[in-house]
């Protein structure tokens, strides 16, 4: 099998068991580098296995019906995948302050979804990267966090 196919079969993993509906995170030990990046525009950087689990515990205690899934077939080339996809989810949860432009108090209700486009590289069979271009303005809106004026 070549490279980009084991590296598409890999990210298509990480996405269904870390992004996807029921979220497994085991792994991130699994398939994911000690060190690994985890940036999109709405969120701080995440590194580390520890991190980047403590960030989705909370995302999805939030958000308990989280759910993103992929828009187009992956695209690889080298150490890199590419992936468009969609999702969201509702805040029924506790509070959460993790978005960069403001906080939700508990159980708002309030539903979110959106697109994006993320790269990842993957180097010797674990991801040591992965940063997305979200549609941030359209999940802040549809939170009210920021109003359309």
């Amino acid at each position: 099998m070549s490279k980009e196919r084991n590296n598409k079969e890999l990210v298509g993993q990480w996405f269904t068991k870390f992004w996807g509906k029921e979220c497994d995170l085991d792994v991130v030990d699994e398939l994911a580098a000690p060190d690994m990046l985890l940036h999109y525009s709405l969120h701080e950087p995440r590194r580390g296995h520890a991190d980047i689990k403590a960030f989705m515990r909370d995302f999805r205690a939030a958000f308990p019906d989280l759910n993103f899934w992929g828009a187009a077939d992956l695209i690889a080339e080298g150490d890199y995948v590419v992936g468009r996809w969609e999702g969201g989810g509702t805040h029924t949860g506790p509070a959460f302050s993790d978005f960069l432009k403001g906080s939700l108090p508990a159980a708002t209700g309030r539903r979110m979804h959106f697109t994006g486009t993320t790269v990842l590289r993957v180097v010797n069979g674990k991801i040591v990267e992965e940063v997305g271009l979200d549609d941030g303005i359209t999940a802040l809106q549809q939170l009210d966090l920021i109003r359309y004026v």
